[in-house]
């Protein structure tokens, strides 16, 4: 006990030594604690972020019947397959089950009827609020229908007009809404409620396809389908490539050039510390002389000025890691135009990396280890 308690007394007296250089090494590493930690929340909100973005262009999963063209029956896939997959959904995914019909249309101010694509959709959500089960929209709205902008042209559609669809004998009539050009082959559809396509198409429980929106990186998604694919395997079940390859990509880039400028900023931090500590080192070359003249082993000598460094870069990173998450929210503003949300992880591993920089960069502190303490008091060292 009396030991420790004079150790932490002589390091307390080093910091109050030489105030001066060790300022400035306190203000490198807390410079550096702060752009690692900047550059550190970018890279994490970076993934959630793009991923997020990706979702927004609808579905990155399809689930298909296997075989189109061996039989008429596989060109669907029972209702029972669609409980498959609302089943295995993960947090904040979607499932979207679309039967696909060619009937004739034919608005209330139309002379001619008009043969067009009929999307029956419904739409399986599970989120953070049904976590065991899902919501799925309302199934009595048979009446209602969403025009691709370029369908409506061809109808020559006036907004809430009735529309009537006719397959053989089948018919339904529903009240239009006109949606907004998104320049796909969804302009020229006409969406309406799974059971009413199901109806018109003579097609009870029957579904084209599921298109499924799963949020999470690469890896997840690709894990993800390998799961899914075993539990239903009469379904074709695929990713869209170009979704998740230039997700990868992009993602690869950033975070390779966050982490390079992460790596370049801590390289340059170590060598500004090391050269403030090699200045240390040979000022302090009599203080050593002095201690090994009195009983201090070269081992515990060590040991003081490896605490100073450590506790050097506990303070830096604190302070510094917390001023860069606040530099990281600005940068999102800035650069991407969104706040990037500060994540706690990177505080820790922030303040952990400052402190391993300074403990590396007191390496020329070794060179007191052979200092001898007659040449110190000759004046020779």
């Amino acid at each position: 006990m009396p030991d420790r308690k004079m150790f932490w007394r002589i390091v307390r007296r080093l910091f109050a030594a030489q105030r001066g250089r060790l300022l400035v090494i306190l203000l490198a590493l807390g410079a550096s604690a702060a752009l690692t930690a900047a550059l550190l929340n970018l890279q994490v909100d970076a993934r959630d972020r793009l991923t997020k973005e990706f979702r927004v262009f609808g579905a990155n999963i399809i689930v298909a019947p296997r075989d189109t063209k061996s039989s008429p029956g596989a060109v669907t896939l029972d209702e029972s397959t669609v409980d498959k997959v609302r089943q295995s959904l993960p947090i904040h995914a979607s499932a979207d089950s679309y039967l696909y019909l060619v009937a004739s249309v034919s608005a209330a101010n139309s002379a001619q009827p008009v043969n067009a694509v009929i999307a029956g959709k419904r739409t399986e959500r599970l989120d953070q609020s049904a976590l065991k089960s899902a919501i799925a929209t309302p199934r009595d709205n048979t009446n209602l229908c969403l025009v691709g902008f370029k369908a409506a042209q061809q109808l020559n559609l006036q907004p809430d007009a009735s529309l009537t669809l006719k397959n053989d004998k089948r018919e339904e009539v529903c009240a239009s809404d006109i949606a907004d050009s998104r320049g796909d082959a969804q302009d020229s559809q006409i969406v309406v409620n799974l059971d009413a396509a199901q109806r018109l198409a003579a097609l009870p429980n029957k579904v084209s396809l599921i298109q499924v929106s799963v949020p999470g990186t690469p890896r997840e998604i690709r894990d993800y389908i390998s799961t899914l694919a075993q539990n239903i395997s009469d379904a074709d079940v695929h990713g869209l490539r170009q979704f998740t390859d230039a997700e990868t990509k992009i993602y690869t880039r950033v975070s390779g050039l966050l982490t390079a400028t992460t790596a370049l900023v801590l390289a340059l931090t170590g060598l500004c510390v090391m050269a403030a500590m090699t200045n240390v080192a040979m000022e302090r070359k009599n203080d050593v002389g002095l201690m090994k003249a009195i009983g201090g082993a070269t081992r515990r000598v060590l040991r003081l000025f490896l605490a100073e460094a450590a506790l050097l870069g506990l303070a830096g990173g604190i302070v510094g890691a917390a001023a860069g998450l606040l530099l990281s929210i600005w940068l999102g503003k800035t650069v991407f135009g969104v706040a990037a949300r500060p994540r706690l992880i990177v505080y820790p591993v922030s303040v952990a990396l400052t402190i391993l920089v300074a403990i590396v960069s007191s390496y020329p502190l070794r060179r007191l280890a052979n200092v001898s303490p007659a040449s110190v008091f000759r004046g020779e060292a």
